[in-house]
């Protein structure tokens, strides 16, 4: 008896936690090809970077699906063997990525939980001990449905979570997790509280004397910048401790002359849009017209409108040679860009700093909607919400229904 509970108990966390950590990665599958794009970048594997979209959506609906099939206790002998697998890949390689540090978030868990390597390798040593138990007692597990209905039931999963992904490409992510999410103050994330830990260097100063090169650091009992005898060679100053990071720390707009407008976006009590595209090179033909002539229009009616991107003035020429552009690109980083918004290009709308909106270039509002600022800020988080509530209530539905069925079949043997 106890020893049967203690299997399900296994059986339930660690399903627990492969479904979060998909549906997580599933509502946001750009956000896990970004991620994978990392990986390939620093491990030299550049071949596979057009696949790193494909490979997110796989890995969000693996995930999704060993933990489903755990929960509803389907196929548990392959079930059990794909999560071995899964499990001890993923520890072997968290503990490389731990030592190595090719990238500092591992994201496991997408922006809804941000680990470091080693935090994540942990969490996997931990997990294991689940998993090692699912694994062993994989073949005491009863069987409650016959295999017509496990495959079916299964088959029918991943076209769920599959379609869920789709949507959030064609769309936005139905939860936002990121700093610049909707109501966010972008002002007050980037400031650094009182009392929180700043970054604290080390000076090390590099001489040479008699062809022998040394270091030095104030605190050294040889003074070299005093004695003649020794040669400076350079100056670094290493990072000792990494102090309060803010969520967001890099948000900036520079316009093509140099001038930075940060604070004075920021701080405006107007209404402005932000046109939002990563990288210019891959932006999206058809959403750059709509976005374009969304921004026209919203000129005329005296809105601000500012483009970012990271893309050079050359490639932004290039590239928009067949398009007049209503609006100037201001650079910004690439990463912050991609940390803003999942669509290229994107919109969104600001005022005194805070989000008040965010649209993927499909789903660009009509201006004459946008009112006051009451009638504004209310109708426009409340809709999105209601949008990204409403998808979300289907797919538990739906999971939900599956549930019942299973529950029905189960009673009927």
């Amino acid at each position: 008896m106890i020893i049967r509970y203690g299997r399900n108990i296994a059986r339930f966390i660690i399903g627990a936690v492969f479904i979060f950590s998909g549906f997580v990665k599933a509502i946001d599958p750009w956000g896990s090809a970004f991620k994978f794009y990392d990986y390939f970048e620093a491990f030299g594997m550049d071949f596979l970077m057009p696949l790193t979209l494909v490979f997110a959506i796989i890995l969000s609906t693996s995930e999704l699906l060993i933990g489903l099939n755990l929960f509803f206790k389907i196929r548990m002998k392959e079930t059990a063997w794909a999560l071995f697998i899964f499990m001890a890949y993923f520890t072997i390689l968290t503990l490389i990525l731990a030592i190595t540090n090719p990238v500092t978030d591992c994201g496991c868990f997408g922006d809804a939980l941000i680990l470091t390597n080693w935090q994540t390798f942990f969490k996997n040593l931990i997990f294991m001990v689940p998993t090692l138990i699912v694994f062993q007692q994989r073949k005491l597990y009863e069987k409650g449905f016959s295999s017509v209905v496990e495959w079916s039931t299964s088959g029918f999963l991943a076209i769920v979570v599959v379609l869920l992904s789709v949507y959030c490409l064609r769309n936005l992510p139905l939860m936002d997790f990121r700093p610049y999410k909707i109501g966010a103050n972008i002002p007050q994330l980037m400031e650094i509280p009182d009392g929180m830990p700043t970054d604290e260097y080390e000076t090390v100063m590099i001489y040479e004397k008699n062809g022998i090169q040394k270091e030095f650091t104030l605190n050294s009992p040889e003074k070299p910048w005093s004695d003649t005898t020794w040669k400076w060679i350079e100056t670094r100053n290493n990072l000792i401790s990494k102090g309060y990071v803010p969520p967001i720390h890099d948000f900036s707009l520079v316009s093509p002359d140099g001038e930075d407008i940060t604070g004075n976006l920021l701080s405006d009590p107007a209404y402005s849009f932000l046109i939002v595209s990563n990288n210019v090179k891959k932006i999206n033909p058809k959403g750059l017209k709509i976005i374009n002539e969304f921004a026209s229009r919203a000129l005329e009616e005296g809105y601000r409108v500012y483009g970012m991107t990271s893309s050079t003035q050359q490639v932004i020429e290039e590239t928009t040679s067949q398009v007049q552009l209503a609006f100037t690109f201001y650079t910004t980083d690439e990463i912050t860009l991609k940390t803003i918004i999942r669509s290229n290009p994107g919109l969104l709308l600001i005022k005194e700093g805070i989000v008040l909106e965010k649209w993927h270039f499909r789903n660009v509002p009509l201006l004459e909607n946008l009112q006051t600022y009451g009638a504004l800020s209310y109708s426009l988080v409340n809709l999105h919400k209601e949008r990204s509530d409403g998808i979300a209530y289907i797919v538990i539905l739906l999971i939900g229904f599956m549930g019942l069925l299973l529950n029905h079949f189960r009673s009927g043997r």
